[in-house]
């Protein structure tokens, strides 16, 4: 579908290391922050249980998906006219 749309597409190559310009990292730190603090998961099904507990939360809450994506860091992804597939 990328190549339908040439034009529309914009890379952007970023250093080998640089969470910091990586929104995915942001949504990473707010789950290790979400997690409770007194009870760590037994196992990877309680783990997997709690980390779909924080995404469903946080699709109710627009406001801080878009702050992952707010800071001045990571601005160059946001698209004044982003294109619906």
């Amino acid at each position: 579908r990328l190549a339908a749309h040439p034009d529309a597409v914009e890379l952007h190559f970023l250093p080998p290391y640089s969470p910091e310009l990586n929104p995915d990292e942001l949504v990473n730190a707010d789950l290790k922050h979400s997690l409770p603090k007194q009870h760590r998961a037994r196992n990877q099904a309680e783990l997997a249980a709690e980390t779909r507990r924080f995404f469903r939360k946080r699709q109710r809450q627009p406001h801080i998906v878009r702050g992952y994506f707010g800071g001045p860091r990571v601005r160059y992804i946001l698209d004044e006219n982003p294109i619906s597939f």
